[in-house]
This record gives structure tokens, sequence and C-alpha cells, in this order.
């Protein structure tokens, strides 16, 4: 049987077996709000909210709606806000919201004054796949140095910890240097190919109603990618606090759905943000194969020739 791969180490010790009131900090992946409240004023730090809302849009059948005005209400002290659309969207593709090129992004990502040797820490209100769209990006260009927090905003405030109001000012620009992009980015040809490829497992990562066609998209064909398994990125949470399942119940979610680390997996969705949160948790367990198809829906069920499967058809 094939086993899980070892999360790598990088610069800080991991805590095991952690109470809520202990600072944590899994490497490249997780900190909680102890250890984020107990680092604010570090100098190496770069806090971020990426918050923005799919709102349906009579036009373009949908669009994302940054959530700056509710950042201004409310944000956690020192954090920046970051437009994904605006700031770190293809904005020359025809498909939205597409990963950038890299001279795009590296200028991009220096405008938010991030430097190679940032501490990164992203968060979003309601749902965290905004702030783990941004991980992977930064993780595509070769940065392991960024991490969602776990439970984000709400989490925080639930804690009575403070928070700012306001705009805040433009941070000073950083030094990013770009990486060859890491295998991390799945295109329509490698979907294409894994419809008839045994090792590899597509995962559908919309609500159920979305993957089974019972409920209509905005945009392109009800139904799934023919051979994808169901695993919802809301699944991967805890209901109550919004942080992320622990491992075991992460493995025991994707095990349910037939995935392992004996198979490579893409993950897909409508638009390729919340399918980013199944490839943050399949990458923090270690999986040796995990990529994201960042065009996703969006692209493939807008295109005719290309197979959809609805549920009893």
């Amino acid at each position: 049987m094939a086993h899980w791969g070892r999360v790598q180490i990088l610069k800080f010790k991991m805590t095991a077996n952690a109470s809520a009131s202990t600072p944590v900090i899994e490497p490249g992946f997780l900190v909680n709000t102890e250890w984020l409240a107990q680092n604010l004023h570090r100098p190496d730090l770069r806090l971020f909210d990426c918050s923005a809302t799919m709102v349906v849009d009579p036009v373009i059948k949908q669009r994302v709606q940054p959530e700056r005005a509710a950042f201004e209400a409310a944000h956690i002290p020192g954090a920046q806000f970051i437009d994904i659309d605006a700031q770190l969207s293809d904005r020359h593709h025809p498909i939205h919201l597409m990963l950038p090129p890299p001279d795009a992004f590296k200028a991009a990502v220096e405008a938010l004054g991030i430097r190679r040797d940032s501490i990164v820490v992203i968060y979003s209100t309601g749902t965290p796949w905004w702030a783990t769209r941004v991980w992977w990006m930064l993780r595509v260009y070769g940065f392991t140095n960024a991490h969602l927090l776990d439970g984000g905003l709400a989490k925080w405030q639930v804690e009575g910890r403070g928070v700012e109001q306001g705009p805040v000012e433009a941070p000073a620009p950083g030094e990013f240097s770009i990486a060859q992009p890491l295998p991390y980015v799945a295109a329509r040809e490698d979907v294409e190919r894994a419809l008839h490829a045994p090792k590899v497992r597509l995962i559908n990562a919309l609500r159920p109603a979305q993957y089974s066609g019972e409920e209509m998209p905005r945009k392109g064909r009800p139904g799934h990618i023919p051979s994808s398994v169901n695993v919802p990125a809301a699944s991967l949470l805890d209901g109550a606090s919004g942080e992320l399942l622990d491992d075991a119940a992460l493995r025991d979610r994707f095990a349910a759905a037939g995935v392992g680390p004996e198979r490579a997996v893409i993950a897909y969705c409508g638009g390729g943000v919340s399918a980013s949160l199944v490839v943050f948790a399949l990458m923090k367990l270690g999986h040796p194969d995990v990529r994201l198809y960042d065009a996703s829906l969006g692209e493939w069920g807008s295109a005719p020739e290309l197979p959809m499967q609805v549920e009893g058809r």
C-alpha cells in the first residue's frame, strides 16, 4: 500500500497535539491565531486579507467582488488587502481568474511588499479558498513560506482579538525572484489525458448539487468531468470553527472518495478557487503529485466538444 509523503520542515518546528492556546506553525501550510497574535510585530511578517465573493452579474453571469469594504470595516492589525481579480489574475487571458505569467506575478507580488525572506500569512473571510488560491500561486512560483491562518478572521474575532478599521497605506515595495514554475498547474490537455489514465484521479471540489448537475451553473454546462469524484471543499473544514480538519480526518475524507497517494490528482471546480483548498489539503498531507486545473469548468464546461456527465443520465 502506498503511503502519504512527509511534509518538509522549513524554518520552524511543528507543534503536535497542541491546545487552542498554544502557538502553532506548520511550515508552509498553517498558522493558528495564537501564533499570529504573538508574531504580529515581526518585521518579516506579511499579512494579507484576500476576501472576495463570487456574485451574479447580468452581463457576464458572474464576477469576483473584492471585499475591500469589509476589510476596511475590520481587519487584523497590520494586514494588507489583496484584490485577487485585479492584482493576481492574468488580465489578458480570455478565461477569468487565471494564474498570471511570471513577470506580471513578480511585479504584483513586489507591489504587495513580499520579499523572498518574508513570512506570509493569508486569510479570507467566509471561506478560506480565496486564501489558498493565493497560497497556491505563490507555491507555483517557488515560494514555500506562505501560510493559511487557520479559522481566519472569524476565529480571530471570536477569541476577542483586536481589529483595525479603515484603509491602509501601501507597503514598501518588495523584492521577489521568480523560480521556474513548479508542476502544480494542469491544463486542458492534462485533463483530457486523465480521462483515460487509471493512475490519475480527477477531483471536483464543488458542492454535491453542482457536481451532480442538479444545480445549474452560472456559466457553461451542468455536471462534472467524467470519471471525477466529488470532494467538496467545504467538507474539509470543521463546520463550527471554520478550521481545516486534522490530518487523520482529511485522510478519511479523501479515502472515502477513493483518493490516496498512489494516484496523481488533478483538482478542479468552477474557476480554480475552491479546488485550491483541495490542493492545499493534499499537499499538507504530503501527496506526491497534485495539480490544480486552473481554467476548471470555466473552460471545460464552456467547450461543447468536451464531455460532461450529469448524474442519472
